[in-house]
């Protein structure tokens, strides 16, 4: 991978690796309930231990404010001892003595996951005195979270400022995807971008309509275009108060010749609730007490045959409420054609953000696109075109 320093670049034998993961986990009654990123860091873990690296873990878990059982890393490190197949050893504190006396009784291969970083008021000011404590326990630094990495703490970014830092398997593997879906894509390329707010999304539709050849936009933030157009869009959640941001998005697309695909006609229900009544209304005749609620059909066409034309694909956002049938007919729909066309090597299909990996999952397709990335704030971020700063501390000077 050109531009960044990897494991390629570095022999581990004998060496502390600080390695910073995303061990942010969901939690059910003290266990691990979903063992996704874990399974992301293992490739990572192994590869450092079988190299003969003395694997020193980094991570934080929740927000709190000072040390709280509650948000002890040990039972996540069990976890991912069963994960990796190794025995994980746990220190109770990720700086000091403590941390130091385990980090000094490390062998060769061994891995060691040390307590939740947040418990220290340093790591989220990015603190150069906790940076130095940290970076007391480890020769060089290997960031794996790019989840944290729009974050600049101390073990997130601070770290590599510090030590000689490298990009893990993972972050090596993301990079690589969101090079080839936004940096350098074969075009032509399109961007499906849904959820509910304009608001929550500005810079990443100003930043598209710069970089992509066409742009789906779906979801609640569709009403928002459609309303600024002077389609009535009844009870629907809408923005208005964000028309004139929507005006100004589609002027620069037209500017930098990018096609903007709106909705032509919309699953509508009364009632904001799973299985209420609904029907397919073209726009110029959406019901004053209904809500645009899903893509219709004849919009479901179009999106597929902008993936046709479309050699690479970026999502983020679901088309409509996936979360209640019927109204998720459009996003499984068009997930299981962008899916279809990636088996068959058409297509290069690149996914991101909380909701969307939930939607594509929903649809059974999470294992077919190119590349699904589990990251959230930052997979926003670089789709917004913003540095990340614990990315930009590994590029090669």
């Amino acid at each position: 991978m050109s531009g960044f320093r990897t494991l390629d670049d570095i022999d581990v034998k004998g060496k502390r690796v600080l390695l910073r993961v995303d061990l942010n986990v969901p939690m059910d009654n003290g266990r691990v309930s979903d063992t996704t990123r874990l399974q992301r860091i293992a490739k990572t873990i192994i590869e450092l231990s079988e190299a003969g690296g003395k694997v020193i873990i980094l991570a934080h878990f929740g927000r709190p404010k000072g040390p709280d059982p509650k948000d002890s890393l040990k039972p996540v490190a069990a976890a991912l001892g069963y994960v990796v197949k190794h025995h994980v050893e746990f220190a109770p504190d990720c700086v000091g003595p403590i941390a130091e006396q385990a980090v000094a009784g490390l062998k060769n291969g061994e891995i060691l996951c040390l307590e939740n970083t947040r418990f220290h008021p340093g790591e989220e000011k990015n603190d150069p005195a906790f940076v130095a404590q940290l970076a007391k326990l480890g020769d060089i630094w290997v960031n794996d979270a790019f989840s944290c990495a729009h974050r600049a703490h101390a073990s997130t970014e601070g770290l590599g400022r510090v030590l000689p830092a490298y990009a893990g398997r993972t972050m090596e593997a993301e990079l690589d995807a969101l090079g080839k879906a936004l940096e350098q894509p074969v075009h032509p390329v399109i961007a499906i971008v849904g959820g509910s707010k304009v608001s929550t999304k500005i810079d990443l539709l100003e930043n598209l309509v710069s970089k992509v050849d066409a742009l789906v936009i779906g979801g609640g933030m569709a009403n928002t275009f459609l309303h600024a157009q002077g389609v009535d869009v009844g009870k629907s959640l809408c923005e208005k108060d964000l028309a004139t941001t929507a005006l100004r998005i589609l002027v620069k697309a037209n500017s930098t010749n990018c096609a903007i695909i709106l909705p032509v006609d919309a699953v509508v229900a009364e009632k904001f609730e799973a299985n209420a009544p609904s029907h397919a209304y073209g726009l110029d005749a959406i019901p004053a007490n209904g809500m645009i609620l899903d893509v219709g059909p004849q919009s479901i066409k179009r999106i597929d045959a902008a993936i046709d034309d479309a050699a690479t694909l970026v999502w983020n956002g679901p088309l409509g409420a996936f979360e209640m049938s019927p109204f998720d007919r459009g996003t499984v729909q068009a997930a299981k054609y962008a899916a279809a066309r990636t088996k068959t090597g058409k297509l290069v299909s690149v996914a991101g953000g909380g909701d969307t990996v939930a939607a594509l999952n929903h649809a059974g397709v999470g294992s077919d696109f190119t590349y699904v990335s589990t990251a959230g704030g930052a997979f926003l971020e670089w789709m917004e075109g913003k540095p990340l700063p614990g990315v930009e501390v590994l590029r090669v000077r």
